[in-house]
């Protein structure tokens, strides 16, 4: 076994047999590389990457490729989630020389970490001749080896750096009407989602557009984040067996899905469907919630509660194996029942997936309009499909599983934490807030360390385990939403104070006065070739626009402007950006929104505060922020307890009269 043996991580342990003499990342393997004067290979993947396992067949398992790696290079393996800024350096130089990245990510550095050459997946013998090639450069042409890698290196350090506005912008709507006209010419208007394919559901994106489309009252664009929710809920991307979204489709109709399944995906979904019961009800959503939430507790949930991280794509050495069925499958689990379930889900004699010749599970029609077809009773039809979901649940339970990545990331259980407030916000299923209270709990007991620092990764079942690894923006922006969510739905302040106390630390070690920016890197952290700033918001919203929404609550809540002053710089360096490319800065143009519709603060207090802050949540209220109780030490809330409970309106430092219903408290924010 070679040195990732004594690794946590599941990516690096996949790879601790292989021939290739592979060092995780650290001190060894860097100073190696300039003690011998050897350029540095850098391989970064993830666990549950498909194509990560195909390149390690092909290359790193195979004694005469490993014999050139281990001639000529110091090999050394990242899990790109365990050192997601490792990653961003190597990621930002192949975007740089290629124009595209993804994972596997391969890049040769020189031994000062420096990249002079990467790519992606590469086929076994065009990456024996790379290799050979780089080696051969280096050995006779150093002098153009530094000054390529000192072009690129200057490239890394420009890239996705944006430079200080010092002018505040008014925002207005039009702004925002130009951010969706640009972005609307990229609406698939017949299958949903942006583009062909592949199709990521990109949760923020839908987020950001449905709060636009009821704010300003756009109904085309309510129409396209209507047909996208409702195409991905419908697709194979979706597991209708056990519930949980797939990472993407590798078709332009949600149909075949990459088949790993991802933490972060699936917080940011439960939190869309949610929210999206309440602006324009539809029962799928609460369905597709709910069976999100019975996922992840199933199979992605710790003892301790904890969060796992992932689940493989691959089963038995193929993609999908696990949640594919022939018909014949089917017939033999099912009987007489499997032709109405092979009708439900379109399943197909010769298979439905072709190149595979089996079946991924997807709808087409909806229950009344199928019930019809077939001249049942929708009841006897949900009724009928259930039971036989069963069965097929049962039957698929004793397959092969796919693996499990078991890391426990603090960004994505903020992320999942959330998307369980946001669940119970939408829907007052208790369940759904005592699972989110006992990840908070594990979140508190195990990640954050006596001196309120956060830890990204748990390392055991003792506070801290083996001491973390210390936190990256994301986690601390993630954790911190959460944790104001939280307190949205408990009005429990000890919550609210965690979070600022996160917000405190991460503005005290990571935030740039000169350039009005966080970096992604705290200042007491290992420095690489390059100190980076996450601004694009991709499949999760970059770090630096959920600290600024989390600074413009704080701010609010704790009448902090010093926070509110941060938010607005955030948005102002941004703005020029986010009408260019709506897509890749949707989280920011929600900020935007906020800006132009203002930011609604309502306070319930009183004996049956929780009572109406239930009904409340029922109206869809998209820019608001909600706070109260029975007690409390919030400014806002000075002198607004009693026993008659009431409900505030304020807006931009001003109360109206206070509400003793939800429809008066209504009008005023609708006036």
């Amino acid at each position: 076994m070679n040195r990732l043996a004594n690794s946590s991580s599941p990516y690096l342990l996949q790879h601790a047999n292989n021939p290739v003499d592979w060092y995780p990342w650290g001190v060894e393997a860097l100073q190696k590389a300039k003690d011998e004067n050897k350029l540095i290979l850098v391989s970064i993947g993830y666990s549950a990457c498909h194509w990560c396992h195909v390149m390690e067949h092909e290359s790193f398992e195979d004694e005469k490729v490993a014999a050139v790696m281990n001639e000529y290079f110091v090999c050394i393996k990242v899990d790109r989630e365990e050192r997601p800024d490792v990653d961003q350096i190597y990621m930002s130089a192949v975007q740089l020389m290629t124009g595209r990245g993804g994972w596997p990510l391969n890049c040769i550095c020189l031994p000062d970490q420096r990249p002079i050459y990467g790519g992606t997946y590469f086929r076994k013998n065009d990456w024996v001749s790379l290799l050979f090639n780089l080696a051969d450069f280096y050995k006779t042409k150093p002098a153009e080896a530094e000054e390529y890698a000192s072009r690129l290196t200057e490239g890394i350090n420009q890239y996705e750096s944006i430079q200080f506005v010092e002018i505040a912008q008014e925002f207005k709507r039009a702004d925002l009407e130009l951010i969706v006209r640009n972005w609307q010419r990229y609406f698939d208007q017949q299958e949903g989602g942006l583009g062909s394919a592949p199709k990521f559901p990109m949760p923020n994106n839908w987020q950001f557009l449905m709060r636009y489309a009821y704010l300003m009252g756009d109904e085309s664009v309510a129409q396209q984040v209507r047909l996208t929710l409702h195409k991905m809920a419908f697709g194979g991307i979706y597991d209708h067996i056990s519930g949980g979204f797939a990472r993407y489709s590798v078709d332009g109709r949600w149909h075949v899905p990459h088949f790993e399944k991802m933490l972060y995906d699936n917080g940011q979904l439960l939190s869309l469907y949610a929210e999206a019961a309440v602006w324009n009800f539809d029962p799928l959503y609460p369905q597709i919630a709910d069976e999100i939430i019975d996922f992840v507790k199933r199979e992605l949930t710790s003892p301790e509660y904890g969060f796992y991280s992932a689940l493989d794509a691959d089963s038995e050495g193929a993609e999908g194996k696990f949640y594919t069925f022939t018909k014949k499958e089917i017939e033999s689990i099912l009987g007489g029942d499997a032709e109405l379930f092979c009708i439900y889900y379109n399943i197909t004699d010769d298979g439905n997936w072709e190149e595979e010749q089996t079946n991924v599970l997807f709808r087409k029609e909806n229950d009344e309009q199928l019930a019809a077809k077939l001249g049942l009773g929708t009841d006897d039809l949900l009724a009928k499909i259930k039971a036989a979901k069963t069965k097929v649940f049962e039957a698929r339970s004793k397959r092969v599983r796919p693996g499990l990545d078991h890391k426990i990331l603090a960004s994505w259980n903020g992320l999942m934490l959330k998307g369980l407030c946001d669940a119970y916000r939408a829907f007052g299923n208790d369940r759904y807030l005592d699972f989110a209270m006992k990840n908070a709990r594990f979140i508190l007991e195990n990640l954050i360390d006596e001196n309120g620092k956060l830890q990204r990764i748990f390392k055991g079942s003792s506070r801290l385990g083996k001491g973390g690894d210390g936190a990256f923006l994301d986690d601390y922006a993630n954790v911190i939403e959460a944790f104001i969510g939280l307190y949205e739905v408990t009005f429990d302040e000890s919550w609210l104070l965690q979070a600022k106390n996160l917000a405190d630390r991460a503005i005290a070690h990571y935030y740039d006065q000169v350039n009005g920016i966080f970096f992604y890197t705290s200042d007491d952290d290992e420095q690489l070739i390059a100190r980076k700033s996450e601004i694009m918001d991709g499949v999760i919203p970059a770090s630096n626009s959920v600290m600024a929404h989390n600074l413009k609550k704080l701010g609010l809540l704790f009448d902090e402007n010093s926070y509110l002053d941060i938010s607005a710089q955030l948005l102002r360096n941004v703005a020029h950006l986010v009408s260019k490319y709506g897509s890749s800065y949707s989280n920011w143009a929600t900020l935007m929104l906020y800006e132009v519709f203002g930011l609604h603060e309502i306070a319930v207090t009183g004996r049956e505060a929780e009572k109406m802050r239930a009904e409340l949540e029922k109206k869809y209220i998209p820019n608001k922020i909600i706070l109260g109780g029975q007690k409390g030490s919030l400014p806002l809330l000075t002198d607004k307890f009693g026993d008659a409970t009431r409900i505030f309106v304020c807006k931009d430092k001003t109360c109206g009269l206070p509400a003793s219903t939800v429809g008066e408290a209504l009008k005023q924010i609708h006036d």
